[in-house]
């Protein structure tokens, strides 16, 4: 037996990335891109960890053979914002950050956008300028 082996014993990386890490990433990636929401919830009390249990709409698969993940994120879009701009943003957000920071190729991107964001009504803020008009008109 060769010296060599049992003072540098052939040794394994292993390393393992739970699916809470990519989607903590996927949300940190999304709080920054402007005109998208998260499902069901608050992009901010996801930020904050208030969703212990599961993240809605952001799905995780792993391929450990090819070291690559694929990811699956459901959003809503506000009104009026191009869809394909939009979903071109997001992946390459997506795959630039999970990239950088796991190692791991991104293998895809699927985007899927549930519902539109209406902006909020305008009632009130044309109600206001009627009455102000109608105050100065008094003195």
């Amino acid at each position: 037996m060769d010296a060599r082996e049992v003072e540098l014993p052939e040794t394994v990386y292993i390393r393992d990335i739970e699916t809470r890490v990519f989607q903590t990433i996927c949300l940190q990636t999304l709080a920054n891109i402007e005109g998208i929401g998260l499902l069901g919830g608050n992009l901010i009390d996801a930020l904050l960890g208030r969703e212990l249990d599961r993240v809605k709409g952001i799905y995780v698969e792993q391929d450990g053979k090819k070291h690559s993940v694929s990811i699956r994120v459901e959003v809503n879009i506000a009104y009026g914002l191009s869809i394909p701009d939009k979903a071109e943003e997001v992946q390459s957000k997506l795959a630039e950050a999970i990239s950088h920071l796991t190692g791991l190729h991104v293998g895809s991107i699927h985007i899927i956008f549930k519902n539109l964001m209406l902006p909020p009504p305008a009632k009130e803020q044309e109600e206001k300028p009627a009455e102000d008009a109608e105050m100065e008109g008094a003195f």
